[in-house]
């Protein structure tokens, strides 16, 4: 395991505009203050400092004109992608030619330049107010050693993010029906042995987990029926989850048809996807009656909305969603199809756009708070996290509101206006197992322009090396 970040023995948050706890009472707290002990959530309440005795000793973090919440869960990403963003060869694409032209680009990938993309893309979810991610990095170039997983890993310990990453897949290249080329495609035995490898290394159980690992095959048009089946197999002798795209788009609908005679969603349950150890990135394209039937095997969604816009892919019906029953978190999906890692911002598209599908009521601002909080921990299978009460883990961010963006709207309701007010997203504070992360707005274990050079280098040596290949960029 590596090794995991030593919390503050205490802290103290004090005098918060508002707490939103999102507990199972969902108690909004005025005027209250946060005790933070050995990672965990010791006290909410009014005046604890004097209330506890509390030494002149303890750390204190100022939290006046503040709203305190959960850091937020984030159920999809692809961070490798920060390095392609805004490309102008796939700018106007669809899916199915977007990943075509981008595979094009990403055959040089290596270690480097997923280290680099990944510190840009964790940096930009916890700057958010995201507090646990997970990744689904299925791009492995036979070119590279397997092994590229475990760098992201190393650089959520140095950030301090908690980090449920996903082995990801791609086994059915362009020679064999699928969409990828071959310089892109494992062979399915690398990539069950490598599960075993990762979850014997790094999967730890415990509630408090600071990392923990799921199994992914990318989609149904890039991996082997074989590996669908076995990674299911696989994963609950495990006990770990499993994760992969589902009904994102129209084109999906017609490949499964065409070459499994089956909708996607029926293709991967007869393959063993289905039950509450699965979760599904974006569904877009399920209907009614497979809404109802992932309610009831408690199969989770994760709602990707600006990458499902990016891409035209239409709107996922994520409040038909909640009404059957699933499972709903929020995703912001690859670095490259949103193409932002802005956590907050993605969980007020999810709110606007569920207004454009199904009209002002169809989601209110709790309800997308909680989607991104509560939901999200559910949807990654550890309900211990998007919450703030007293045992649990040392969660949370701090938003000022004593900015110009929040002026008028904070004063009435401070939390509907974290997300329908405001331009600037970034979090004044992010304490994570105790932990702080973000320090008055800024990264407390990296400097931005360091990291945005590094970034840059690698997405230049990409290009160069693509150009070199033949490929026109646009």
């Amino acid at each position: 395991m590596p090794p995991v970040p030593e919390p503050k023995l205490m802290l103290l948050v004090e005098n918060c505009r508002l707490v939103a706890t999102f507990d199972d009472a969902e108690r909004e707290l005025p005027n209250c203050d946060i005790l933070i002990r050995e990672g965990k959530i010791a006290a909410i309440g009014a005046g604890l400092r004097a209330s506890m005795a509390l030494s002149p000793e303890v750390p204190v973090i100022d939290g006046r004109g503040h709203v305190a919440l959960p850091g937020f869960v984030n159920c999809h990403h692809h961070m490798f992608q920060v390095l392609t963003r805004s490309i102008p060869l796939v700018a106007n694409a669809e899916l199915f030619d977007w990943l075509v032209g981008q595979y094009k680009i990403w055959i040089d990938i290596d270690g480097g330049a997923l280290r680099a993309a990944t510190i840009v893309a964790m940096a930009e979810l916890l700057l958010t107010g995201c507090t646990t991610t997970t990744d689904h990095h299925y791009l492995y170039p036979v070119s590279q050693p397997v092994d590229l997983l475990d760098e992201q890993i190393r650089v959520a310990g140095e950030m301090g993010m908690r980090f449920y990453p996903t082995r990801g897949s791609m086994t059915l290249g362009v020679r064999d029906g699928g969409l990828p080329p071959m310089e892109l495609v494992e062979d399915d035995d690398r990539v069950l042995t490598d599960y075993e490898r990762l979850v014997t290394t790094y999967h730890d159980r415990d509630p408090d987990a600071m990392v923990r690992i799921a199994f992914a095959p990318c989609s149904p048009f890039n991996v082997t029926e074989r590996l669908f089946r076995e990674t299911a197999s696989l994963a609950r002798k495990h006990g770990v989850r499993m994760h992969t795209h589902l009904a994102e788009t129209d084109d999906e609908d017609r490949y499964c048809m065409e070459r499994y005679g089956r909708r996607p969603l029926d293709f991967v349950a007869d393959l063993g996807w289905e039950g509450n150890d699965v979760w599904f990135a974006h569904c877009v394209k399920l209907n009614a009656d497979e809404l109802v039937r992932c309610a009831k095997h408690g199969t989770a969604i994760a709602h990707c909305p600006s990458s499902n816009c990016r891409l035209g892919s239409g709107i996922a019906p994520v409040a038909a969603m909640l009404r059957a029953g699933v499972s709903v978190g929020i995703g912001v999906d690859g670095s490259a199809s949103n193409d932002s890692g802005d956590m907050l911002a993605e969980v007020r598209q999810a709110l606007l756009l569920s207004r454009v599908a199904g009209g002002a009521q169809a989601m209110t601002t709790r309800t997308a708070l909680r989607v991104a909080t509560r939901g999200g921990a559910k949807v990654l299978g550890n309900d211990a996290l998007g919450k703030l009460e007293v045992g649990g883990p040392a969660d949370l961010v701090l938003i000022d509101l004593e900015q110009y963006g929040f002026a008028g709207g904070a004063s009435v309701d401070p939390l509907t206006s974290v997300l329908l007010c405001g331009t600037n997203h970034h979090v004044a504070w992010s304490i994570i197992n105790g932990r702080i992360v973000v320090e008055r707005g800024k990264l407390a274990s990296h400097a931005e322009k360091a990291i945005v050079r590094a970034c840059n280098r690698a997405t230049e040596q990409l290009m160069d090396s693509a150009r070199k290949r033949g490929v026109t960029l646009g």
